[in-house]
C-alpha cells in the first residue's frame, strides 16, 4: 500500500457516522511494517482530536515479529492483538508450515511478551478448522484452556484464497464438521463445569440470536448484509472491498466485488453498483430459499460466500455452505437450549450478551 493510499484510508474512515470505529491491521503480517501501522495510528489518532469518535485498534498477526519496542508502543496507544492458534504444536505447525517447523513456538513467544508487556487480556487467538483438525476436537480445546484464553472460536474453512485452491488437502464436507464441533463444544461445556470459564464465539453469536434482544451484529447473518456497510477493507491493492473475503476473492482473481478505489467517499462506494448488488441478495423477503425458512428471523444469505463457491451473488441459499451451516447451527442451539437445564440456561443466556470481540468486528484494514 502506497503512503498516498494509507492516508486516504486513514481519513476516510471518519466518513463513517458511527460513534465507535475499530480499526484492524491485517496482512500478510503488518509487524513486517511497523512503521507504517504507526504512522496510520497517528494519523488516525490526531484526526480524533476533532471527531471525537471512540477507537478501538486492532493488529492480526502470527506475532513472529512481536519486540519489546512494539509492545511499548502498543500499550501505550491502546492496541490490541489477536493471533491464530489451531491447537497443539503438532496441529498448528502442520497447518501453519515454516521452514524451521517452529511456528507455534514462535506465536506463543510472542503471546507471552504480548501479555508480559500488555495485560493478560491484550491478545485473543482465533482457530480454524481444517482437514488435519477434525480428528482432535478436545485436545484444541484443551490447548486454548492451558493458554488460559477466555474464548475460542471453532471457525470452519471458508472457501477463499489459499484454503480454496488446497481443498484436497485442508478441506472436508459439512457433516465432518458438525461432528467435530459437537465434539469441541461438548469439551467446552466441560471446561466450564470445572469451573473453567471458556465462551464458545460461534455459540454466542448463534445463543444472541435467539435469546437476546440485542443483536450483536454480527456481520455474515445481517440482512441486508454487513458487507460494504458494517465492514469495510481497505487493501493493499488501492481498492476498497466489502468484506476480508471479498479481498481473498481477489487475491484468487475474483474482482467482481472491488466496490471501488481507495479514497473513494463512503456514500459512493455504498451507491455503487457492487454494494446495491450484495444488498439485493441479501434481504431474506426477496430470497425464494429464505422467505419460508424458519430462521429467517435470525440469519440472512451471505452474497460473498455465493459468490466465492459458485461465482454469482444470487445463487440459491440453500446451496450454499453458509446457508448449510447455519440451519444446522440454528437447529443445534434450539435443541440445547431446549434440553438445557437451569445452570446451562444461566451460561447460554451470559454468552448471549453482545460483546466487542475482534473477532466479529473489522472496520478498516489497511
Amino acid at each position: 500500500m502506497t503512503r498516498e493510499d494509507l492516508h486516504a484510508a486513514c481519513d476516510r474512515i471518519f466518513d463513517s457516522q458511527s460513534p465507535t470505529l475499530t480499526i484492524e491491521f491485517q496482512g500478510g503480517d503488518p509487524l513486517l511494517r511497523f512503521d507504517l501501522v504507526r504512522e496510520a495510528i497517528e494519523r488516525i489518532q490526531i484526526k480524533n482530536r476533532h471527531e471525537g469518535r471512540l477507537l478501538r485498534f486492532v493488529v492480526a498477526s502470527t506475532l513472529h515479529q512481536l519486540d519489546d519496542a512494539m509492545c511499548a508502543y502498543f500499550r501505550e496507544h491502546g492496541v490490541v492483538l489477536s493471533t491464530s492458534v489451531d491447537g497443539p504444536a503438532s496441529l498448528h505447525n502442520r497447518n501453519r508450515p515454516l521452514p524451521g517447523r517452529d511456528a507455534y513456538e514462535r506465536t506463543l513467544a510472542g503471546i507471552e511478551r504480548a501479555r508480559r508487556w500488555m495485560g493478560h487480556d491484550a491478545v485473543s487467538a482465533l482457530m480454524t478448522t481444517t482437514k488435519a483438525s477434525l480428528a482432535h476436537p478436545e485436545a484444541i480445546v484443551d490447548e486454548y484452556v492451558r493458554l488460559g484464553f477466555a474464548e475460542i472460536f471453532l471457525r470452519p474453512l471458508s472457501s477463499y484464497g489459499f484454503a480454496k485452491r488446497n481443498q484436497a488437502l485442508l478441506g472436508y464436507r459439512p457433516a465432518q464438521f458438525e461432528t467435530f464441533y459437537r465434539r469441541a463444544f461438548e469439551r467446552v461445556l466441560h471446561w466450564n463445569r470445572q469451573g473453567v470459564p471458556l465462551r464458545e464465539v460461534y455459540a454466542s453469536i448463534i445463543l444472541n440470536k435467539i435469546l437476546s434482544p440485542f443483536d450483536s451484529g454480527y456481520v455474515d447473518l445481517q440482512s441486508p448484509t454487513g458487507a460494504g456497510q458494517s465492514v469495510l477493507v481497505y487493501n493493499y491493492d488501492g481498492y476498497v472491498y466489502p468484506s476480508d473475503e471479498a479481498r481473498m476473492l481477489a487475491e484468487s482473481g475474483d474482482i467482481s466485488l472491488r466496490l471501488g478505489p481507495i479514497g473513494t467517499p463512503l456514500a459512493e462506494l455504498q451507491q455503487s453498483a457492487v454494494q446495491q448488488a450484495l444488498i439485493e441478495a441479501s434481504q431474506v423477503e426477496r430470497v425464494d430459499d429464505c422467505r419460508t425458512c424458519a430462521f429467517q428471523s435470525y440469519c440472512a444469505p451471505n452474497p460473498v460466500d455465493a459468490q466465492a463457491q459458485f461465482g454469482r451473488l444470487d445463487t440459491p441459499a440453500l446451496e450454499t455452505e453458509h446457508c448449510q451451516r447455519h440451519q444446522w447451527l440454528f437447529d443445534f442451539f434450539f435443541d440445547a437450549v431446549r434440553q438445557a437445564d437451569e445452570d446451562r440456561l444461566d451460561l447460554f443466556h451470559a454468552w448471549a450478551r453482545p460483546t466487542s470481540s475482534p473477532e466479529q468486528e473489522t472496520l478498516c484494514d489497511a
